[in-house]
């Protein structure tokens, strides 16, 4: 090879050479101006999201503190709402209280007026029957009956009737005695009605006692009818107060105690 060439082939790789540094150095200022841009890049992204996490974290705030004024608003409205209902509530229970009071005290006063009218009506009602007891009693008539034995005492209406009763000396059985076959038990005696006189007042009755069968005739109004039953001190009586055509209306007298005849209670 000729000088000539040798110079060519020193100059092609020198150039070569410096043909590979331009393009090392190219390539690592290329690397690095990648890598500056990134990092820009990069910090830009950072800054961003940085701003809007801010952003994010002032709204949240804000709506937080919107949702808690909210919620204290409406929470005051509740207890006032609940303040007003309970002062209503109680309200509402002291009237109602007042209103039972003053109820049952009113009633109370109506009932101690309505128990003291009835008390002196019942102690007037009670003084005229003690007095009507008294006339009537006054009243009675004490007569000789059949067997010639003065009668305790003959009713000749209800009303004397009834103040026989109250003075409790004797059992009295009232009866409506018709016309009939079969004896009609009044008390501890059986009767039949034989006739009646509705004219003259007078009746004949046959009594049915201690299995023995006696006959009373023509026997008159409110004259005491009397005859003893074995055992008894004391006379029944029958008091006949109306006679009808066939019926007459009256009542027998009993003892109340029934002692042998001759001993007395």
């Amino acid at each position: 090879m000729s000088q000539n060439e040798v110079g060519k082939s020193q100059t092609a790789v020198t150039w070569v050479l410096f043909l590979g540094l331009a393009i090392a150095i190219g390539g690592n200022i290329y690397e690095s101006m990648c890598r500056d841009s990134l990092t820009r890049d990069l910090a830009r992204v950072q800054v961003s999201t940085e701003q809007q996490m801010a952003k994010v974290n002032d709204t949240t705030k804000g709506a937080l503190s919107q949702t808690q004024q909210r919620l204290d608003a409406l929470e005051s409205q509740v207890e006032d709402s609940t303040n007003t209902n309970l002062r209503q509530v109680r309200s509402e229970l002291k009237k109602t209280n007042t209103q039972l009071v003053d109820g049952v005290e009113q009633k109370s006063r109506q009932l101690m007026s309505q128990l003291s009218d009835l008390s002196i009506d019942t102690s007037e009602k009670l003084g005229r029957v003690s007095g009507e007891l008294e006339i009537t009693g006054a009243d009675v008539k004490r007569v000789e009956g059949d067997l010639n034995t003065v009668s305790g005492a003959v009713a000749t209406n209800a009303k004397e009737l009834s103040a026989l009763k109250e003075l409790g000396e004797r059992d009295y059985f009232e009866f409506a005695l018709g016309k009939t076959k079969a004896p009609q038990k009044i008390g501890e005696l059986r009767l039949i009605l034989k006739k009646t006189d509705p004219k003259h007042n007078r009746y004949t009755v046959e009594v049915l006692a201690d299995d023995k069968k006696v006959e009373k005739k023509d026997r008159t109004i409110n004259e005491p009818v009397q005859f003893y039953l074995s055992g008894s001190s004391q006379a029944y009586e029958i008091v006949v107060n109306h006679v009808k055509k066939n019926e007459v209306v009256g009542y027998v007298a009993a003892p109340k105690v029934k002692l042998p005849r001759g001993q007395t209670s």
